[in-house]
């Protein structure tokens, strides 16, 4: 039976895939595919080589069909003489083709021949676009694995110093994908391969000759399992080893990453100040240039060309403040962006938790920031600012709230370094975690993690079940402290713990840990802030240049504009500047880039919450200045 194969599972195959496997399958064994092969290994891709082969091929004929019909189709309904300028224009742009001479040719024929040639460079191009996807797909896992390894390998240093063999170590990390991510998912792979070979090793070597991240998993894997086979001390120093060396080439990599996010700020600013500029530079030039003023019919209803292009900058700087923020949210490491959250699943619970939980927040307030508009409409209010006004009032409750949580994650984050260290130093005198725990919880005073504490104290002296109450202890902490920083760390204990591991030893990494993570988390923090600045200082320079535009030209040229040509002799249109219509453009454009600079603030900061928080605070300081100064 005909099935679809990958590291794990088995299942059939459709009858359509099994129609495009007996037509298509050939193709699989041609050489112009051996590095799709390879990509292929280095995919998570479900089906099988020859299968997801079959089905792109299939993909290119129906798209040659389609691309070759609907060509066809054009050229047959485009009249004589745009064909004939068509070809005429072809005929001079190709040198020595206009003195070669060329006997008449149908309009079917020239329709089925173009048809032809446009549907086969369709159907390559999905050819080469199924093996574009391969390339990607291995380029994100290999991203995603050189990201999560140097965590995966602190982890696995922790647990060598339990009892654990190196297959049960592997699975510990393979069962935490949500942490570690790809580099869990090989892990698995490999314990998996080992299960059918009946041979650590040898599921090891297949996962390091398939994966993507030849640099860095690859050699990991070979070192583990050489390393394993030499006992366990020499396993444990390897990992010590391997993790600073990757915690080495893990901060050069975000160094890089930093250099480059330094550039995105520089083409930022530059992007954003020309289309203001760009809006400037129309409305001095349409006084002597009437073509601008020329009508346009759009969709929207009919504008000048002037108006068509105020607007498209606009739309270009919303486009390019969500595709930086965007990238600085792709630049910044995952493991120390803004935590996610989930909203409850009642609307009383999302009601009453809408002032300590952003996703919460957002199902409260969106009802109140549309009646908002609403009357604002009613009253009198444009549509432009309608919209405005009402993203305000959605977005800076919101964004407030973020604010408020964040800062409390950020004080629990400072406390949990003190509650490790301190729990560190009653394991280290040989008492027990429990006991420990319950010492510090009663001694020290760790501000906004006392409740959290104090519940984990209850909890881990609830009976005499040491290890697995630990365990479930630990996972609700964890669960109540509710941030990445406690995700990362306390969960090390737990696994090093279970595993058999010496406390003391576990307690002593996990200090270590802990202290890396939190610096690395402030001096992140630290130069994100400059960003955040940068956002800021490029909407406030363009409020400012449109308002002194306004102030000292706009009224000027107006005047200039409505000269008499009669009495002057200059071609001037009397219509070109209108200054409540300019005002109104102006308004547009710096709001759109009100928009855009927060967002880049705003995800360079903390996330997609900030995010709403500073554009939010930023149109609101823009409609202020533009209507305390009269231009709305």
């Amino acid at each position: 039976m005909n099935t679809a194969v990958n590291s794990n599972s088995v299942r059939p195959l459709s009858v359509l895939d099994r129609a495009l496997y007996a037509i298509f399958s050939r193709h699989a064994d041609s050489t112009r595919h051996d590095a799709d092969r390879k990509r292929y290994r280095a995919t998570t891709v479900t089906a099988s080589f020859d299968v997801y082969l079959s089905r792109t091929y299939g993909l290119s004929w129906v798209a040659f069909a389609l691309v070759g019909v609907w060509s066809f189709a054009v050229v047959a309904a485009v009249p004589d003489t745009t064909l004939g300028a068509v070809a005429a224009f072809v005929r001079r742009g190709v040198p020595g083709l206009e003195v070669v001479g060329f006997p008449a040719v149908s309009r079917s024929a020239t329709a089925v021949v173009l048809g032809g040639a446009v549907g086969l460079a369709a159907k390559r191009a999905t050819v080469a676009l199924g093996s574009l996807y391969l390339k990607w797909a291995a380029s994100a896992r290999q991203s995603n694995i050189e990201r999560t390894l140097p965590g995966a390998v602190r982890y696995l240093h922790a647990l060598a110093s339990g009892s654990d063999d190196g297959a049960a170590m592997l699975r510990k990390v393979a069962d935490r994908e949500e942490a570690y991510g790809e580099t869990a998912v090989a892990f698995r792979k490999a314990l998996n391969k080992a299960t059918l070979t009946g041979s650590l090793g040898e599921g090891l070597r297949i996962v390091a000759r398939d994966t993507p991240s030849r640099d860095a998993l690859a050699p990991f894997l070979v070192k583990f399992r050489e390393h394993a086979e030499q006992g366990p001390d020499a396993l444990a120093q390897y990992l010590q080893m391997e993790s600073r060396m990757l915690s080495h080439r893990q901060s050069r990599t975000r160094e890089q990453a930093g250099d480059f996010l330094e550039l995105i700020a520089e083409m930022f600013i530059v992007l954003l100040v020309m289309p203001a500029l760009l809006v400037i530079v129309l409305t001095v030039m349409s006084v002597l240039a009437p073509g601008l003023s020329e009508p346009v019919a759009t969709p929207l209803g009919t504008t000048s060309t002037r108006g068509l292009l105020v607007y498209g900058s606009a739309v270009f700087i919303l486009v390019v403040g969500a595709g930086a923020a965007m990238l600085v949210e792709t630049l910044r490491p995952p493991d120390q962006s803004g935590r996610g959250y989930d909203r409850p699943p009642g609307l009383l619970e999302t009601l009453a938790t809408s002032l300590h939980n952003p996703a919460s927040a957002t199902g409260a307030f969106a009802p109140v920031a549309l009646a908002f508009g609403g009357l604002l409409r009613r009253v009198g209010y444009g549509p432009v600012d309608v919209a405005l006004l009402s993203y305000v009032a959605f977005a800076l409750p919101v964004g407030l709230v973020a604010l408020r949580r964040a800062n409390l994650d950020d004080a629990k984050d400072r406390e949990i370094k003190d509650f490790v260290h301190a729990v560190s130093g009653h394991v280290s005198l040989g008492r027990p975690f429990s006991e420990a725990v319950e010492r510090v919880a009663r001694d020290v005073d760790l501000g906004a993690l006392n409740p959290d504490v104090a519940d984990l104290a209850f909890n881990a002296n609830l009976t005499t079940r040491e290890g697995e109450l630990r365990a479930d202890a630990l996972s609700r902490f964890v669960g109540r402290v509710g941030t990445p920083l406690a995700d990362q760390t306390i969960g090390l204990v737990t696994g090093a713990l279970d595993s058999g591991g010496d406390a003391e030893a576990v307690f002593e990494t996990l200090q270590v840990e802990i202290g890396r993570l939190y610096h690395e988390r402030k001096a992140l923090r630290s130069n994100m802030l400059v960003y955040v600045a940068v956002g800021w200082t490029t909407a406030l320079l363009v409020v400012a240049i449109m308002v002194a535009v306004d102030g000292y030209v706009l009224d000027s040229f107006s005047q200039l504009s409505s000269v008499s040509t009669a009495d002057s002799g200059m071609a001037l249109d009397p219509d070109a500047v209108d200054p409540a219509r300019d005002r109104h453009r102006f308004y547009v454009v710096t709001q759109a880039t009100m928009l855009a600079c927060g967002w880049f603030a705003g995800y360079a900061s903390r996330g997609r919450y900030e995010a709403l928080l500073h554009s939010a605070a930023l149109v609101a300081v823009a409609h202020f200045v533009f209507a305390g100064v009269g231009m709305v």
